[in-house]
């Protein structure tokens, strides 16, 4: 017998906010009777792979996928935004799926172009407009969904604003409505896997979060929209506890971020430092700050360039793989471990240590497939995003170069598990974003998948 499973996902949902409030009752009933804690996200932490990356217990490496936008080929600029065609690893909808299991995916990063699955399949916001495109598997429930709510949204826009009080209105009203779409799907559609993902929650965190956290520099008590956080956690709090009255005693739950979020204290120019470093050379410097443009890039004279965006991506012009690449094979190990040295040990403008981290794919990835970078930078320990652009005055900013940002993220994020079979623990646990496909398949009684490495999280019996 199919036991119904229900994946809550709240994109960017942070621990802190999550597991303190006691008016989140329906969420603190799901921890009183089962198990909760720490989610640790994979490298990056970034809802594109992230997402696919629970759902396919594989890690970014063995995806293939590194973020939003990944290099395409070997050349300097031809870069692409990832999609649902992207990624060629079975999921868990595949896995349960062929067992006969009715799947209902809503919003999952990257649902677009539309999932064929065994059920519905609703896009996520890469969609690029749900009024005027197919954003579902099968396609007619698009009409469908659209005849229910005429102004059905994917996502807000450009959050990254100024325009507080538009933005705060539209996130909610446009969660609401798609909440609304969600609880007709539950109540219409035969399903016995269900997974949304909430993305209002990683916009108002990257909106808000200086209003609410009295650890961000930028936070002033008093403020009018201190509450909004909090305020949108409780609608998230009600909105799951209508879709749990849909559950029977024998459902399977569970409440999970991708990743979690933290105070953004500014902007590392990592292009800019490069330069200074001697690493990259432009055939003519720019008199203001310019978007990073390889056509300006003097390749004879460079050695690594960066991709800006939430962490920092090194490549290293290689000889024989870019195109004007002149960096030998044999030097490779050596620029690299020259490059981490003395990033990592990186100060802010005011001389305080950033606690910058460095990676190499092969140490933090089973398998490298696709174009990866070369290092993998996290300026601050992500406290800082990285800045692409060059023609900075200083390597740090207080601002982010896409808008105003409160919040980066975090390699913490946050699980509640529920169900027959999941000990009722009193103390946080600790799990692998990587551990939750194999988790439930373990409690769905399905074998898991020999590529599943990390196996179930280990609280379990």
């Amino acid at each position: 017998m199919k036991r119904k499973i229900l994946i809550l996902g709240l994109d960017c949902a942070a621990p802190r906010f999550l597991f303190s409030d006691p008016q989140l009752v329906h969420l603190r009933e799901l921890m009183r009777g089962g198990t909760f804690g720490i989610l640790e996200s994979v490298v990056p932490p970034i809802t594109v792979p992230a997402w696919r990356c629970m759902a396919t217990g594989r890690d970014p490496g063995q995806l293939g996928v590194y973020g939003f936008r990944n290099r395409l080929d070997y050349s300097y600029s031809k870069m692409g935004i990832a999609s649902s065609r992207s990624f060629d690893q079975p999921a868990l909808w595949d896995i349960l799926g062929s067992r006969g299991y009715r799947i209902l995916l809503a919003g999952v990063p990257p649902s677009y172009p539309p999932m064929r699955v065994n059920g519905i399949s609703v896009g996520c916001f890469l969609t690029p407009d749900p009024q005027k495109n197919i954003f579902t598997f099968p396609p007619g429930l698009s009409d469908e969904i659209r005849a229910w709510e005429p102004d059905y949204a994917v996502d807000v826009r450009e959050f990254r604003t100024g325009c507080k009080d538009r933005l705060q209105q539209e996130i909610f009203s446009t969660s609401r409505r798609r909440f609304a779409v969600l609880h007709r799907l539950l109540a219409e559609k035969d399903w016995d896997f269900f997974h949304f993902v909430d993305i209002g929650l990683d916009r108002i965190h990257h909106g808000f979060w200086q209003y609410a956290d009295p650890g961000h520099p930028l936070y002033e008590p008093g403020n009018p929209y201190e509450y909004v956080l909090r305020d949108y956690y409780r609608l998230l709090d009600e909105e799951i506890g209508r879709i749990l009255e849909r559950a029977d005693s024998s459902a399977i739950t569970l409440v999970a971020s991708d990743h979690g979020g933290q105070p953004l204290l500014g902007g590392f120019c990592i292009n800019e430092w490069l330069i200074r470093q001697g690493y990259l050379n432009l055939r003519q410097y720019p008199r203001e700050v310019t978007p990073f443009d390889t056509p300006a890039v003097d390749w004879a004279r460079t050695q690594a360039w960066s991709e800006g965006g939430y962490y920092a991506r090194v490549f290293l012009n290689l000889r024989g793989r870019e195109p004007e690449g002149i960096v030998p094979e044999a030097d490779r190990g050596r620029l690299r471990e020259e490059i981490r040295t003395a990033l990592e040990p990186l100060r802010d403008d005011r001389g305080n240590p950033t606690g910058t981290r460095v990676f190499f794919p092969e140490e933090v990835f089973r398998q490298v497939r696709g174009i990866a970078p070369d290092l993998i930078v996290y300026p601050g320990n992500l406290r800082f995003r990285s800045i692409g652009s060059v023609g900075h005055s200083a390597l740090f900013t207080r601002c982010n170069d896409t808008g105003p940002d409160g919040c980066n993220h975090s390699p913490e994020g946050c699980f509640i598990l529920h169900g027959k079979g999941v000990p009722a623990l009193r103390e946080a646990q600790r799990g692998s974003l990587l551990q939750v496909a194999p988790t439930l398949l373990k409690l769905a009684g399905v074998a898991i998948p020999p590529a599943m490495e990390c196996g179930p999280m280990p609280f379990l019996p």
